[in-house]
């Protein structure tokens, strides 16, 4: 098998390879057979049309037309012409599955059923990546750069889900590193076997010769090993290749540790929108009140105007008595409650969900406390999948007279949680004074801001509503007056903060479902954010904006009934009739909503099983990304050929008289070709003398660059015709000189003319034409001649 052959069958094996990252996406693993069979033939045409050879575009555009034929037949037969040609009803076809592959992985969790749409998503994406690899590590025989498409793919498959962890990712690394070391022996059989060792004995065994590919495999063994075990075996370094994503834990030795302030929010909306919804959760609780059963998963407090984030905050060991909660009073009533929480195995959430205030938890495994949220996070790639819990929490029961009465926050807690960012537009501070008129207290003000959103402000619950992102977002909100849980807890958290009153956002789930058993079932569409605000001698306090969802809290409840609960009357589009609270779509949700897929919003929370849903998509925005490079290639092409086609020209050649000889000529096609590029067209007529006066006229070269011409016309006069050349030095940097005067005399169009359509491209036109006509002529060389018998006249 030739080099060139083994090097395709590599990159084949290492994009299927990387592929199999994405098999815990969905709950059939058929497609990966589909995409090994589809990816064989793709291999198959390039390696055919190398062999031919075609020129490099020639072989690409081949196998992104097998390509396509493939995905047609698959896929699109019907519409097809004669089954296997595109034609107008196969991209409209196309266009249908795409759409379906995008609505089916909003609309399932992981792991989702193979539908007709994702199983195109699926596949070719795997195509896609398998051209991208094959194109630059065999066709353009540089392996390195195409570890970048399967890095993409590895890492759209490990972003969507839990389940691409080590394995995973060793199978991938050994498919990259098998497609390196195929280079490297691909390139060393081009020098020949290199020796080394001991002298041996005449009629020894050649047993000192020592093969490099077997070095460099070491090599490549070892660093791989570096790679994977140093991250571990060291303490103090954080986010190791194996260690988990989503919450951004440093790793600790017990004694410290921090938790970083990443932004994990994806989409609480799809969660509200899934068709089959999968319960979360199952919890046994003593408390006698459920609807104040929230299970809270991580606070939002570092707002920038755009999203809402959790800060990076230090993280301790887990505590067997937690702290009393910040500003909750001796006089505030409250009342233990201890919870049993068990989680789905399919529930992978690197923050524990527990109600709030928490006073003590009871869990095995590697979690750790961070205390100012008050919120368990996993260490090392913990998770919640599986585990079953004791929490211990407080009941808070403040009245509004004791809101009402409450003094001033400490200082550095109303500094920290009342900024707001100057890009913050105006009309939400307006708005907020406007609502909050007349109020004597904070704590009316909160209450106001509750009732314009959940009952007289003419907000409509709307799972399917699009406000944007940026800073203009909670203003869109404000003026559509549309939305669900996560611009309701953004906006009022917003709004408070321009009050001067200390306020965050709350992720996790709002009360369950109660069962016949007397557990209490939390499922997806429980996925909830709500605003959390301070007030001193109670702490932080929650509130309910989002109509419909969720519980007005008593003390925010007047004594006139109906006067602040949600008006059931009050429209409510496309909200689920589940007793749930709703996810919420946003400006984000956190990264740790990655798996519950309910927000567009930056939450950092409730990640279920990290795909489903909003998630998702970002696999079809990787496919979107790739196509968008490939049509950027097309155009492009001629730019990277002609540039790919100098530094080959002006590189290293062997320190032989044939290869001294090999570069002077590439150095001088190389010259001529550039000027050819800049308007001056080559004369095969004139001695290389003429020839470089004549570049050195038409170009209106200086004296340095044209004497570097001539030292090049030079060394190909002693090439040609010296019995004994004498190898010319610097003839790369004499090019280069050359070409750069040329740019500086030529005009702007013609150096973009020079740049995206070079003139010299017509010679692969020609290599093309010589090489048909080759090929017929041996075609009619082959051709039997069939001659008359003996006798037989005409």
């Amino acid at each position: 098998m030739s080099g060139r052959a083994r090097l395709a069958l590599c990159a084949a094996a290492a994009t299927l390879m990387a592929s199999c990252a994405l098999l815990p996406l969905v709950d059939q693993p058929t497609w990966l057979f589909l995409a090994v069979v589809l990816v064989a033939v793709q291999t198959g045409v390039g390696a055919a049309a190398r062999r031919v050879p075609l020129a490099r575009p020639l072989t690409v555009a081949a196998q992104v037309a097998v390509t396509l034929m493939l995905l047609t037949l698959v896929f699109a037969r019907q519409q097809a012409v004669l089954g296997v040609l595109p034609g107008p009803g196969t991209v409209g076809h196309f266009a249908d599955l795409f759409r379906q592959g995008s609505q089916d992985v909003g609309r399932y969790a992981i792991p989702a059923p193979l539908t007709d749409g994702i199983r195109l998503l699926l596949v070719g994406g795997v195509l896609v990546i398998g051209l991208l690899v094959d194109t630059l590590a065999v066709t353009f025989r540089s392996a390195a750069p195409a570890g970048l498409p399967l890095l993409a793919l590895y890492s759209v498959a490990a972003g969507l889900s839990d389940g691409a962890g080590w394995l995973w990712f060793l199978i991938a690394a050994a498919g990259y590193l098998m497609l390196l070391l195929a280079e490297g022996r691909d390139r060393l059989a081009q020098w020949g076997r290199v020796f080394g060792g001991p002298a041996r004995a005449p009629g020894e065994p050649d047993g000192g010769a020592v093969a490099p590919v077997r070095t460099g495999r070491r090599i490549g063994a070892v660093a791989l090993g570096v790679a994977l075990v140093v991250p571990l075996a060291l303490p103090a370094m954080q986010g190791g290749l194996l260690e988990g994503t989503g919450a951004g834990v440093g790793a600790g030795n017990g004694s410290g540790g921090t938790i970083s302030a990443v932004n994990p929010l994806v989409s609480l909306r799809d969660s509200l929108n899934v068709e089959n919804d999968r319960r979360v959760l199952s919890l046994r609780t003593s408390s006698g009140d459920l609807s104040d059963m929230y299970l809270r998963i991580v606070s939002l407090d570092d707002f920038d105007g755009t999203t809402w984030k959790p800060s990076q905050r230090h993280i301790v060991d887990v505590p067997d008595v937690f702290p009393p909660p910040d500003g909750l009073g001796r006089d505030v009533k409250r009342t233990t409650v201890r919870t049993t929480v068990t989680a789905a195995d399919w529930y992978a959430q690197d923050w524990l969900p527990m109600p709030y205030p928490p006073s003590g938890v009871r869990i095995s495994g590697n979690w750790r406390y961070e205390p100012v949220g008050m919120t368990l996070v996993g260490d090392h790639g913990q998770n919640t999948r599986g585990e079953t819990y004791q929490v211990r929490s407080l009941h808070v029961q403040p009245t509004a007279e004791q809101l009402a009465a409450a003094g001033q926050p400490p200082a550095v807690l109303k500094r920290e949680y009342t900024k707001v960012p100057s890009r913050l537009p105006k009309v939400v501070a307006r708005t907020a004074e406007k609502v909050t008129a007349g109020a004597a207290s904070h704590y009316e003000e909160a209450v106001k801001l509750q009732e314009y959103f959940a009952v007289d402000g003419g907000f409509q619950y709307d799972t399917q509503v699009e406000v944007g992102r940026g800073p203009d977002a909670i203003a869109n909100f404000l003026a559509k007056k549309q939305g669900f849980c996560v611009h309701f807890s953004f906006a009022m958290a917003a709004m408070a903060r321009t009050l001067g009153i200390p306020a965050r956002v709350a992720v996790g789930f709002a009360p369950g479902t109660p069962q016949a058993d007397g557990s209490v079932s939390v499922s997806l569409k429980d996925a909830h954010a709500w605003p959390e605000l301070y007030f001193e001698g109670v702490g932080w306090t929650r509130f309910e904006p989002t109509p419909t969802r969720g519980t007005v809290p008593s003390y925010t409840q007047s004594d006139t009934p109906g006067t602040s609960q949600p008006d059931a009357a009050l429209p409510s589009r496309n909200a689920s009739p589940a007793p749930s609270a709703s996810a919420s779509q946003s400006e984000g949700c956190g990264a740790q909503l990655r798996g519950l897929d309910p927000c567009d919003s930056p939450s950092a929370a409730v990640a279920a099983h990290r795909g489903g849903g909003g998630t998702w998509h970002l696999l079809g925005l990787g496919l979107i990304a790739l196509a968008v490079l490939a049509a950027l290639a097309v155009p492009l092409a001629p730019m990277l050929w002609r540039a790919r086609l100098r530094s080959v020209r002006l590189g290293a050649h062997a320190r032989t008289g044939e290869g001294a000889a090999a570069h002077t000529l590439a150095a001088w096609q190389e010259l001529t070709d550039s000027a050819w590029d800049l308007g001056i067209p080559p004369d095969e007529s004139q001695t290389p003398r003429k020839a470089a006066a004549r570049i050195v006229r038409l170009g209106q070269l200086d004296p340095v660059a044209g004497a570097a011409v001539h030292r090049v016309a030079d060394a190909l006069e002693q090439v040609l015709y010296a019995p004994r050349p004498r190898p010319a030095a610097g003839l790369a940097e004499d090019v280069r000189r050359v070409i750069a005067a040329l740019n500086g005399a030529a005009g702007r169009r013609t150096r973009l003319r020079a740049l995206f359509a070079p003139r010299c491209a017509a010679r692969l036109l020609w290599a093309l034409a010589a090489r048909w006509a080759a090929l017929r002529a041996r075609a009619v060389a082959a051709r039997p001649v069939l001659r008359k018998p003996s006798g037989q006249r005409g």
